[in-house]
């Protein structure tokens, strides 16, 4: 297995474990022996578990002496709730360790080097911008900025909008991108929206599997307004648990949001022209529909460009097909 195909390998495993190891990165691992045959692979696991390489390692067992060990991000050199993986991978004898990005933790880094010290052939670097553009992506974000990764997600028509004169938008999107939207909620930790959103549709706001049923990890989420909403609105029920802040303030928002690392604002097009406004969308996927709408509802107000010259700019960082729909992922410019 070329050390390209093995990263993939860990990106899959990193993809697998992502949303379940906050505040841990989610981190795939991937050993091969020395004939460079795959011996073992795993993610990290939930906080006080094994980070992803321990997990590779343990199902190589003996077979990783003289191997290569394949990780998304670089072994940590900390000791916190668990041992660091730069011993781990010392006393199993590997002797080639391939990384794709470096840590930006001061306090975890450092474990490219100490293996490189005691001998092991170490190279760091491999689709470094694959991975840090997937799973890796808010945790990165969080590491160098010391605040949440914010992701705008909305649903249109191609001609922009968010739902039908009249305010109906179930469905503009199909099943497909339903089921992504989902399952993207259930890897975040909050879902963001305004009480103009609760007030309108009354969503759950909740992550499921395709039967209907629960996912088993479920985001907080989070209203952000002054108006009042009723005491029996889906959003207050016990499939998650849900925080109230009055506040047009997005700065307000996010701060009181830090403890989490993956946000998803799912508002109507006022809050996420504030936050568009505030610089503090970090990525905007959206899903668009084969369909003509036409009428007043856009998915975004006012985001403060009065002018041609002062447009916000973006970038394609992705583009996918979801059933008829298409998936963009923009990042700015």
């Amino acid at each position: 297995m070329t050390p390209e195909a093995a990263m993939r390998s860990a990106l899959e495993q990193a993809d697998r474990v992502k949303g379940a190891t906050y505040p841990n990165p989610p981190v795939g691992a991937v050993i091969l022996d020395r004939a460079g045959e795959p011996v073992g692979a795993g993610g990290t696991a939930p906080p006080g578990g094994p980070h992803a390489e321990v997990v590779a390692l343990r199902q190589a067992g003996a077979r990783a002496a003289g191997g290569t060990a394949v990780v998304t991000l670089e072994p940590c050199n900390h000791h916190g709730r668990t041992p660091p993986c730069v011993d781990a991978l010392l006393a199993a004898g590997v002797s080639t360790v391939i990384y794709a990005v470096a840590d930006p933790d001061p306090v975890a880094s450092g474990g490219a080097r100490r293996l490189a010290a005691a001998g092991v052939r170490v190279t760091g670097g491999v689709l470094a911008d694959e991975v840090a553009a997937g799973p890796l992506r808010e945790w990165l974000h969080k590491t160098r900025t010391g605040r949440p990764h914010v992701t705008w997600k909305f649903a249109a028509s191609v001609d922009g909008r968010s739902a039908a004169a009249d305010g109906t938008s179930q469905w503009i999107t199909s099943e497909e991108a339903r089921a992504d939207v989902h399952r993207r909620r259930a890897a975040a930790d909050a879902i963001v929206v305004g009480t103009g959103t609760v007030l309108a549709d009354d969503p759950t706001l909740t992550a499921r599997r395709p039967d209907g049923s629960l996912a088993e990890r479920q985001p907080l989420r989070v209203v952000v307004g002054t108006r009042d909403i009723s005491a029996d609105a889906n959003v207050l029920n016990d499939d998650s648990r849900t925080m109230v802040i009055r506040t047009h303030d997005p700065h307000e928002v996010v701060r009181a949001l830090a403890d989490r690392t993956d946000v998803l604002l799912e508002g109507g097009p006022t809050l996420a022209g504030a936050f568009v406004r505030a610089g503090l969308v970090d990525r905007i996927l959206a899903y668009v529909a084969p369909v003509l709408l036409g009428g007043p509802v856009t998915v975004v107000d006012d985001v403060g460009v009065t002018t041609i010259g002062n447009a916000h700019r973006w970038r394609f960082d992705g583009m996918t097909s979801v059933g008829p729909d298409v998936l963009l992922s923009l990042v700015p410019r």
